[in-house]
């Protein structure tokens, strides 16, 4: 049997698959958990990645390797190798200013015509106005900008603190497009914008092509055999939608930590409107990408609140009429970034003491949730991305009461494919072509949810407490059609 590696640095674990070159079967994975704070020391990703490696059994035995990673996260590195400073996540909300202030300085506009990119606080380059307002004397010293990704395949390749070589560092479309400081219609880097962020040039990864190699292992690396190739990997998502053979017309709504749905088109989009981020993919097209901060922990907050499991949370929900009686829940418990409300918290409207009960608010979780997720489809479709099936993957995927309301909401076809670490499997499928020069054929298992009837109250609920907050402004929006 021939084997390769993919390998998933996402936000919460680092997860390692290993599989069948011929078939794509999991023959063995191992995972390792990340902090859970949102500015971290870059090592933690390195270390975790060598336990995630042991816990699979290591990788001796495989033919070659390739990482994906959580996008925009950067770490900002000195000419000998070293971090200048801890790394924020692209879900660390104290940019939020940097952010306004980048597009305040040349106007929102200018973003979304040269990078595709209504920034948002998450994006490269607000993270490195961050780093030169907040702790000048370490921008000063930054001689690179890498992001997860490519700080790991660099390790891998025996780079790392006091050995220099920052001018090898790569990475690959997907991770570059999501840095803010690069341009989906030449493929280069805009350095002038990131010049204006930072103060001053760096040194960015070279991007190579999606069935490049990046280099191969180095000696003395645990559990990791020398000389293996390693392929350009990609970001999460970019990986995702590679391992679940995305083709035009297919939407992808992800329901991890943060909610993301995206789509395949072939060439980048501009969204005026500032919802829709206009990422490269894995293949050489694009991915234009809408995302929330608030997803599947919204159901972890909910059972956790009601003193019960997952599934008698859904069971709960179930158990409730579509919009809970009148009962809101708006899941904004981190803040939110679409829309742009990083300051916003959690918020449970109308309640009155006939419908505050247990289903009651187990279903108003779950319908806030859900019609937050919905809403991005409605940006894709009005920047012309229309879909014709919508793939519904990640940790809340499988949760009856978020299949049936987004049944209730959504008038396509919705489908499931069966569980897998599809991130990961994307980057063994990188991994694949770094050895063959073509990407393997692994279908993904696909099943169609049940159709359920339209509940448009629950969008119109949805849009009145946001009003009611001062959030939105304007007529209640029509259910998904797209």
């Amino acid at each position: 049997m021939r084997l390769v590696a993919g390998i998933d640095s996402s936000t919460q674990s680092c997860k390692v698959t290993v599989r069948d070159l011929d078939t794509g079967a999991c023959v063995r994975e191992g995972s390792a958990p990340h902090p859970p704070e949102t500015i971290v020391d870059p090592e933690v990703w390195w270390t975790a990645l060598l336990a995630a490696v042991d816990a699979a059994g290591g990788i001796d035995d495989v033919l070659a390797v390739s990482v994906s990673g959580q996008q925009h996260t950067p770490i900002f590195l000195d000419v000998s190798g070293a971090p200048v400073a801890s790394s924020p996540l692209w879900n660390d909300l104290g940019s939020h200013p940097h952010m306004l202030a980048l597009n305040a300085e040349l106007g929102r506009d200018t973003w979304i015509r040269r990078t595709g990119l209504p920034l948002t606080l998450s994006d490269t380059v607000v993270k490195a106005r961050w780093l030169r307002d907040e702790e000048p004397d370490a921008a000063a010293r930054t001689a690179a900008i890498a992001v997860v990704h490519d700080w790991l395949t660099w390790r891998l390749r025996g780079f790392g603190p006091g050995t220099g070589g920052v001018d090898e560092l790569v990475t690959d479309r997907s991770e570059a497009s999501g840095t803010g400081y690069w341009s989906g219609e030449t493929g280069e880097y805009t350095r002038d914008l990131l010049l204006h962020a930072f103060g001053h040039a760096v040194v960015l990864p070279e991007v190579l092509g999606p069935l490049d190699r990046a280099g191969v292992t180095a000696d003395g690396l645990p559990g990791i055999p020398p000389g293996i190739p390693i392929g350009v990997g990609s970001g999460d998502n970019a990986a995702a939608a590679l391992a679940l053979g995305l083709a035009e017309g297919d939407a992808v709504l992800s329901l991890g930590t943060s909610g993301v749905v995206y789509a395949r088109t072939a060439a980048p989009v501009h969204d005026y409107a500032g919802y829709v981020c206009s990422y490269a993919d894995a293949t050489g097209d694009h991915l234009p990408i809408v995302a929330t901060l608030n997803a599947a922990r919204n159901l972890q907050v909910g059972a956790e609140v009601l003193g019960c499991s997952h599934d008698e949370l859904a069971a709960l929900a179930l158990s409730a009429q579509p919009g809970a009686e009148g009962l809101t829940v708006l899941p904004y418990f981190e803040g939110e970034r679409t829309p742009d409300l990083p300051h916003a918290r959690g918020a449970v409207l109308g309640a009155s003491l006939r419908n505050f009960t247990r289903a009651n608010l187990a279903r108003a979780i779950v319908e806030g949730t859900v019609a937050s997720q919905v809403a991005m489809l409605d940006a894709l479709a009005a920047c012309g991305v229309r879909s014709r099936r919508l793939l519904v993957i990640g940790g809340a995927a499988k949760n009856p009461a978020v299949q049936r309301v987004l049944a209730e909401l959504v008038d396509l076809p919705l489908a499931v494919p069966a569980p897998d670490e599809y991130v990961a499997k994307g980057a063994a499928m990188q991994a694949a072509a770094a050895l063959t020069g073509v990407f393997p054929e692994w279908p993904a298992e696909i099943v169609a949810m049940s159709p359920a009837p339209p509940a448009p109250q629950i969008v119109r609920q949805h849009h009145e407490a946001q009003i009611a907050l001062g959030y939105v402004v304007g007529r209640q929006p029509a259910p998904a059609h797209v």
